[in-house]
């Protein structure tokens, strides 16, 4: 894990690492709305690129072959108007809107610190951009997790669906549940301890790593899926962990409160060692800003 150089503030170093205002708990409502707004415009692109040909011409050029999609998803309901996508890229575009859906929930509901408008026009743009790649890979024949036109249910999409839905659950869950027990005036001042970040300090860092790795394998293969979680795993690790440590243990040094005790912080190969007051005083911007 990637460490500060010693005696160097938080304002100083990490600070130009971090795309967080750390400490600046206040309202930002164009920065909030420009988060959920970017956010919200990502589902219909993935759309136009899994439905409507958008990026067919990119491929073609590039020397790649389109991909044909398969017979359009039959539920005897207004879906069948609506989508008409095949139950393969159904499912894709419901990855798609699900994550938007978590990261606006948490930035609406859970997020304490300041959104500006340039976090939310970032966040939207990685996520269109991350999102893109997945579904012009999937689009594309030689790139696509889909190596027999179509036919479903596949193992990049079952295994991928399982750690999606899983990494969803774990990140939105954590965030709830710290929230949850935050709004108790007894536990001001305490560590959170309970519920799912019993497991690992960074429990919802896991979750996103979980979920983006799923996302890309469902699209774009086992390779494609492994790239991107080790991606998340090694930011994480290298950046966005000790980023928050040095801040945290800055914090506590300045309040004159004795540190915490130290805890191991690896599960599935992420690092856990965090000292001080916990990361759970801070709420996370949800998106690649953590």
């Amino acid at each position: 894990m990637a460490s500060p150089k010693s005696g160097e503030s938080y304002s100083a170093s990490s600070s130009k690492r971090d795309m967080i205002p750390r400490g600046v708990k206040k309202p930002n409502n164009i920065g909030t709305a420009t988060f959920v707004g970017a956010r919200a415009l990502d589902p219909f692109l993935q759309y136009s690129i899994l439905g409507q040909g958008l990026g067919n011409g990119l491929i073609s050029r590039l020397g790649g072959e389109v991909l044909p999609q398969g017979p359009a998803l039959i539920t005897n309901s207004f879906l069948d108007s609506a989508i008409g996508l095949s139950p393969y890229r159904t499912i894709l575009f419901a990855m798609s809107a699900g994550s938007m859906l978590k990261q606006n929930i948490t930035v609406l509901a859970y997020t304490q610190e300041e959104v500006t408008p340039q976090t939310g026009l970032i966040v939207g743009a990685f996520n269109a951009a991350m999102n893109s790649v997945n579904s012009l890979l999937f689009v594309c024949r030689q790139t696509s997790a889909s190596t027999n036109g179509e036919h479903f249910p596949q193992s990049p999409l079952i295994v991928g669906s399982i750690l999606y839905a899983t990494g969803i659950a774990v990140e939105l869950g954590s965030e709830v549940q710290r929230a949850m027990w935050k709004k108790d005036p007894a536990n001001k001042g305490k560590v959170y301890e309970g519920g799912l970040f019993a497991l690992s300090r960074h429990v919802n860092y896991l979750g996103y790593t979980m979920w983006r790795g799923g996302y890309a394998l469902a699209a774009g293969g086992w390779v494609w899926g492994a790239i991107t979680a080790g991606f998340f795993a090694y930011d994480f690790t290298q950046r966005g962990i000790p980023v928050l440590q040095h801040y945290l243990e800055e914090k506590v040094s300045g309040s004159g409160d004795p540190p915490a005790r130290t805890l191991s912080l690896t599960l599935c190969s992420m690092e856990r060692n965090l000292q001080g007051i916990e990361a759970q005083t801070d709420y996370e911007i949800p998106g690649v800003v953590k």
